[in-house]
């Protein structure tokens, strides 16, 4: 089951249901309204109204996308989860952590799945991270590994923009680096887990340009998705709609500083989960 959030010609926003190339209107559907966190604590009891609601229906290209999980508590990122990834930095001078790395975005760079990208006016540096991102669908602490699954709603595509000299210089907790408004492009739709036969095996992709700059899969990761939520659940309690972007592989802009520039177009995709694109425009 695909879940979207969408704002129609009328300035409406709604939640719909992915039906290949259209979308089903939920609004109104079992209580419904137009927010998918809302309703991620009670997703297996409304499946079923969800699954046969035959409301209005748009075709995907007459609405624009927004962010799927609208208004999470927290977006959370680890750093340096790939192995292949942390090679890169290694030769960069950049050690290996010997522990999971997390830092916040903050959720005011959360942006839809075709929204463009901001520039900063204080930086060259930006850089381009795709990533798989968990969607947190129970209240949950002390979350065994073995159990972690149970706690996940489902996935969507992430783009973890990175101002890499806020990162290193200006903000060594990487908060700043990472937080950049329009910097937490996520999408384009909420991939319930069921849909998803391994989230430990995945493809995931990025150009810029079209020229393909990382292509990797989850199985390269140091510390899979339950081992990460194993490990956040002992320090703090994961709330619906949160958002956990698992690290991204190597083939990122900084090694060759091949950084983001005005009129580059990103796209990004997750196997499974759809492509999100943004175009690179200067902040105004």
């Amino acid at each position: 089951m695909k879940l979207a959030r969408f704002r129609t010609a009328d300035g409406q926003d709604h939640v719909g249901r992915v039906d290949t190339d259209r979308l089903v209107d939920l609004t109104g559907t079992a209580g419904i309204g137009s927010s998918v966190t809302a309703i991620l604590p009670d997703l297996e009891t409304l499946r079923p109204a969800i699954e046969t609601a035959d409301g209005h229906e748009y075709d995907l290209g007459e609405v624009t996308l927004l962010p799927p999980v609208d208004a999470p508590q927290k977006f959370l990122g680890i750093g340096m989860n790939y192995r292949a990834h942390a090679a890169e930095a290694l030769q960069a001078g950049i050690p290996t952590p010997t522990s999971q790395l997390w830092f916040n975005k903050q959720v005011s760079c959360i942006v839809g799945p075709h929204d463009d990208i901001e520039k900063p006016r204080v930086s060259d540096e930006m850089d381009y991270e795709i990533e798989l991102g968990v969607v947190i669908g129970k209240r949950c602490r002390h979350v065994a590994a073995a159990d972690a699954r149970s706690v996940i709603a489902g996935y969507v595509v992430v783009n973890d923009v990175s101002v890499r000299d806020w990162l290193a210089k200006r903000s060594p907790t990487f908060t700043l680096g990472k937080s950049f408004d329009t910097h937490g492009p996520i999408g384009p739709w909420l991939t319930t887990d069921d849909e998803i036969a391994d989230p430990l095996d995945l493809g995931l992709r990025l150009w810029v340009n079209g020229e393909e700059r990382q292509n990797a899969r989850t199985n390269d990761m140091i510390y899979d998705v339950y081992e990460q939520i194993e490990y956040l659940t002992t320090v703090m309690t994961l709330m619906p709609g949160d958002v956990l972007a698992t690290g991204t592989p190597s083939g990122i802009g900084a090694p060759t500083r091949n950084f983001l520039r005005v009129g580059d177009v990103v796209r990004g995709e997750v196997d499974g989960l759809g492509v999100i694109e943004n175009t690179v425009v200067a902040e105004p």
